[in-house]
């Protein structure tokens, strides 16, 4: 059991994974924060309309899931960051 490095609560690994099960297969082991400090927004991936998740203490939510942004790193070698540029 590890603490989260955002509260330092000892992270409930069962109620983290529930959480986080919109994530296309992230499960507890990939992150560091329990569940009270993870927030999971549905349907904001603008690649797969798919759950993203934004740590508490950040105030945007990202544009890419982690599996997208993942994907997207493998396919071009370049990281395109967790929030995708808008052009105006």
């Amino acid at each position: 059991m590890q603490p989260c490095h955002n509260c330092r609560a000892i992270i409930d690994e069962y109620t983290l994974d529930k959480q986080l099960e919109p994530l296309r297969g992230l499960t507890a082991d990939d992150f560091n924060v329990c569940a009270d400090c993870a927030t999971v927004v549905s349907d904001a991936c603008v690649a797969c309309d798919g759950a993203v998740y934004v740590p508490r203490s950040e105030t945007s939510t990202p544009d890419y899931c982690p599996a997208c942004r993942s994907d997207r790193i493998e396919r071009t070698g370049h990281d395109p960051g967790w929030t995708a540029e808008h052009t105006s």
